[in-house]
């Protein structure tokens, strides 16, 4: 099971806005990207009608090695420009610890 948490993220901005992630925010801790460890994109889902199905928007995904020296998946919805914490395997809340 994924599950996808809200969180902020501050980027580089070279060529482009928001080329990749420098740090990022979790229940108000800052975690600076120390190594991006690989990436990947999603492009649109499309149904028959070869219209955009919302269920997979397009996204840029950022493994990182972060500050803390543990490895997180950062999702980028670049429609939406909005930020996720992709969290797999058991259900964890990074704000809480396990539920």
């Amino acid at each position: 099971m994924n599950e996808l948490f809200p969180v902020k993220v501050e980027c580089h901005a070279g060529h482009k806005a928001d080329e990749y992630p420098k740090r990022f925010y979790i229940d108000n801790l800052c975690f600076h990207v120390e190594e991006i460890i690989d990436r990947w994109y999603q492009t649109s889902a499309l149904n028959d009608e070869n219209k955009t199905n919302g269920s997979f928007p397009p996204a840029n995904y950022y493994k990182v090695l972060a500050s803390d020296k543990k490895i997180y998946i950062l999702k980028h919805e670049t429609d939406t420009d909005r930020w996720f914490l992709l969290i797999k395997g058991e259900s964890i809340n990074p704000y809480h610890g396990k539920q």
